[in-house]
């Protein structure tokens, strides 16, 4: 098994703001080709609710924010554009049961897990966000922020300023 060494030292993550590029987006998920330029910069524009996409973002590394907020911005493309041409299918929630004669599909929008989850499980980008990002849904250690990033609330645990 070829096995390549890291290297030494450890490089330090891209740091930036993302921006948008339909050609780089359509060349990871092809199945939004036919989508206007507009409309994905605008899913886009809805992505960066999802994960901040900014200097202070708690996913440092701007090269891999980029993937992950291409997986955001086809999961919402995909509900509201559709794929490969077609048309969003208008279902809420994955399909649950189906039958062919006279035609019958059932949804379910959450069962065993969080609405959070169910909502990403919608559709195969979704999906890969929310397993992508489970490291960001764990108990992990917040060191004192560095490049100005304060976080929420004027530096709430760091400083005095709390909840403002």
């Amino acid at each position: 098994m070829p096995v390549s060494p890291c290297p030494s030292p450890t490089p330090q993550p891209q740091r930036g703001v993302v921006t948008f590029d339909k050609a780089e987006f359509v060349a990871k998920f092809p199945a939004f080709a036919t989508v206007d330029a507009a409309l994905l910069q605008g899913d886009f524009d809805v992505a960066t609710l999802f994960l901040n996409n900014s200097c202070c973002s708690v996913v440092k590394d701007a090269n891999k924010r980029l993937l992950l907020l291409y997986m955001v911005t086809a999961h919402i493309a995909a509900l509201f554009q559709g794929e490969n041409g077609n048309a969003p299918s208008g279902l809420i929630g994955r399909v649950s049961s189906g039958s062919e004669g006279s035609v019958a599909v059932s949804t379910q929008y959450a069962s065993e897990m969080s609405m959070t989850e169910a909502y990403f499980a919608q559709t195969q980008y979704g999906a890969m966000f929310w397993a992508a990002t489970t490291y960001l849904r764990t108990m992990r250690y917040v060191a004192p922020p560095q490049h100005g990033c304060l976080g929420r609330g004027g530096g709430y645990p760091w400083g005095s300023g709390g909840w403002q």
